[in-house]
This record gives structure tokens, sequence and C-alpha cells, in this order.
């Protein structure tokens, strides 16, 4: 959904560079789902340079498939589910914890139903101006992108972690003006989405990384109060 081939490139291996920065800045085994959604999503964009290729006719057939199934795959059934576990295993406070399971469930069915469209298909990408627009299959309707948004964007504002909420509010907008810009025929700006997503949470693990005498090692799954 980014603007060129060259631009997801760029792009993906910057958030690439930047998971990789998160990843190192991971103290405890609770905070991998998280420090993994920025090194997920620079993957998620070199993937998408194959399905432009495809359209360009410069890689065969069944790749530029397989990378739109893929692109669609993380997307939609990967997602909803990440985002809201990832918030909910670093939470330290059990009340929090419990008002976000029921995102994390609904994550997971959702998840689940947006993976059987995508793999019962068909699905397609083609370039509308200049950006990607992916059609995941006749399955899909406006009450899954309005769940989308529910359970990747809200988690974030119920977390006690003052930087997850910040992230929360910037996720609200980007995912607001992104559905407007669309709706306006114009480009995407997801990896720039994607990039902003991915610094805020390497800017999080890298304040709650510093270490102190009571931190426990990273495989401890203890809960800091």
């Amino acid at each position: 959904m980014c603007f060129s081939p060259e631009a997801d490139i760029a792009a993906g291996v910057v958030v690439s560079g930047v998971g990789i920065d998160a990843l190192r800045h991971v103290r405890q085994t609770k905070e991998y789902p998280l420090a993994a959604i920025p090194l997920l999503l620079g993957a998620h964009l070199l993937v998408e340079v194959y399905v432009w290729w495809g359209e360009a006719g410069r890689v065969p057939e069944f790749v530029a498939h397989g990378a739109v199934w893929l692109y669609l795959a993380f997307a939609l059934g990967v997602l909803p589910v990440l985002v809201p576990a990832a918030i909910f295993a670093i939470e330290p406070d059990p009340r929090r914890r419990r008002w976000l399971m029921p995102f994390v469930v609904v994550g997971a069915g959702l998840a689940a139903q947006l993976m059987a469209i995508v793999i019962t298909g068909p699905v397609s990408a083609q370039i509308e101006g200049c950006c990607l627009a992916y059609d995941p299959g006749p399955g899909y309707t406006g009450l899954f992108g309005a769940l989308y948004v529910l359970v990747t964007c809200l988690p974030m504002l119920v977390s006690t972690h003052r930087h997850m909420v910040a992230f929360g509010v910037v996720n609200l907008v980007a995912v607001a003006l992104i559905a407007w810009l669309l709706a306006s025929g114009l480009a995407s700006l997801w990896c720039a989405w994607a990039a902003v997503t991915s610094v805020l949470i390497a800017r999080h693990l890298r304040r709650t990384g510093r270490p102190t005498s009571n931190d426990p090692p990273i495989g401890s799954d203890a809960v800091i109060a």
C-alpha cells in the first residue's frame, strides 16, 4: 500500500532495523510479542515489493500471488490477535489485564475468521493511483473493518504504560487518516504508519529496558508492580 516498490524497500529496511533494535532491548520474555511487531512490519513491507513487481510483470505470477497472500495473511490473520496479546502480556495491573482479555479473545476470533476468508479467497491486488489496493475476498465486510480497528487500537488506551497510551492515540489518528485518504482516492500511508509504530514500540522498550537492581532477568515472567 506504499507509494512504490522503492518506497517499500526503503521503509522495510528502516522498519526492520528498528525492529532489531527493539528486540535488543527486551528484558523479559513477556516483552517479545511487542518487540516482534516492528520486525514483522518491516518484513511485511518487503513482501509487498513482490506484489508491486508482480503488477509490473517483473516476477512470475505465482510469486506475486504468494506475496499478496502473505501480505493479507499477516495483516488480517496475525495483527488482530498479536497487537492486543502483546499489550496484554506487558500489562502489570491485574484489573486492566481483565479489561484487556476481551480484546485478545475478539482479536483471536477475528483473526481466525479473516484468515479463513483469505484462505478461501480469491485474493487479489491491483494498482490504484500511486498505491496498491487489496481484495481479501468476497467474505470481507465493513463489520470486520470496524472490529479490526477496535482490537488493534483500543487496547493501548487501556494500558498503564503511558508510552502505550500515547501509541494508542497516534494509532487511532493514523488509522483514521489512512481511512480518509483511501476514501478520497489518495495514496495510503501504511509504510509511514508502520515506521511510526515501530519507533514508538522501540522507544517504549528502550525506556523500560533500562536496568535496575530489582529487574528480573530475561526468561522471567514475573509481574513488575
